[in-house]
Parts: structure tokens; sequence; C-alpha cells
């Protein structure tokens, strides 16, 4: 006999949408699920820059720097690796880079986000990982949408991209902010293949 009480109809006079909103807002996936599904995104992301030598480069100089994305309960911590790649941290791991997407509201996000409209985005923590971050979105081919797809579907993995664009151009946003030559470049940094000079030197 199933003793699990019956979703409550809305109150009279309540706006159907209101209640469709509150009814997502209640919906979380199982953990072991939510674990899957970061450990696949990893996998995707790590696809990428394998193919992205000067992009690896560049995290191996940030090893060990958690960043964190936070949505309402979601998060997720990366940090790069001594081998220019990502990995999940421990949930309890303590951020040097946060950012959050504000708005918290899943019916909400995907109104905005079909309506071609921006979420808010908080950006805290260390300013030159956030250049690093906004340089991997300027330069490294992110073309996941296709690989994404396969693991959660077209639909989600359409809306997943055009969020981390969002996410991306808001990082980039708070870097070109900063006051002209800040953050510094670190010493002895290799050169982006762009900026170096054509043909060997005489």
């Amino acid at each position: 006999m199933n003793h699990e009480p019956p979703v409550s109809p809305p109150a009279p006079g309540a706006r159907p949408l209101n209640f469709l909103q509150s009814l997502l807002g209640e919906i979380r996936p199982p953990e072991w699920v939510v674990d899957e599904l970061q450990n696949r995104l990893v996998l995707v992301l790590n696809h990428v820059l394998m193919q992205e030598k000067v992009a690896q480069d560049r995290l191996r100089r940030q090893k060990g720097k958690p960043v964190r994305i936070q949505w309402g309960d979601f998060h997720l911590t990366l940090a790069p690796t001594a081998a220019g790649l990502l990995e999940r941290c421990a949930p309890d791991t303590k951020p040097e880079l946060s950012v959050t997407l504000t708005q918290t509201s899943p019916f909400d996000l995907a109104q905005s986000l079909l309506a071609g409209d921006k979420p808010g985005v908080d950006i805290q923590g260390d300013v030159q990982l956030a250049a690093e971050v906004a340089w991997l979105v300027d330069n490294v081919r992110w073309d996941v949408e296709e690989d994404l797809s396969r693991v959660v579907g077209d639909a989600t993995a359409h809306t997943l991209s055009r969020f981390a664009r969002s996410a991306a151009q808001a990082v980039k946003a708070f870097v070109d902010r900063l006051p002209a030559g800040f953050p510094p470049k670190p010493p002895n940094a290799a050169a982006p293949a762009s900026e170096r000079p054509d043909g060997p030197s005489a």
C-alpha cells in the first residue's frame, strides 16, 4: 500500500505557472545521478583540453586551485591538475574562485535562457585565477554541446551549454573591468602561440 502523500493541487486563484515553478523547485535528482553527471561532464571538459596544449600549460600554473560553480543547492568544484586537466574536488573544499548563478529557480532560468537573456552571475575570489578562466573562455574551442548531448540528451545539453556560455561571459566581463596591466602575468610564462613571432629567430 502506497503511503506517500499526494501532491497538493494549486490553491484557488493561484496561477498555474506559479504552481509549476514551485513544483520544479522541489524536484531533486538522486545524489548518484548528480555524481555521475558531474563525472561525465569532467570527462567531456578534459577531452577538449587534451587537444589544447597551450590551455593545458596555463592550467598547470594554477594547479590545485579550486574553482566552484554554484547554482542553488547544486555545486561543482574543480581544480587544475599537474597534467593541465581538471579534477573534481571534495564537496567541502574551500574554493579560491566562486562563480555563482544567482537565479536559482529552474523555471525562471529556463525562461531567461530561451529568451536569450543573461542570468545573474556573482564572481568572488582569486583575480589571477579568474583571468586564466577568462583566457580559456576566449581561446579554447568549447564545442562540447554534441558530446554533452550523448550524456544528458539534446535539450538538456543545449540548456547547459547556454548557461555555461553566460557564466563564461560573466567571468570575462569581470576580468575586463580590472585596471590595465592587472592581474600581472606570471614570471616565465610561455606566450600563447598567437603571440609568438613567426618562424625561428635568426
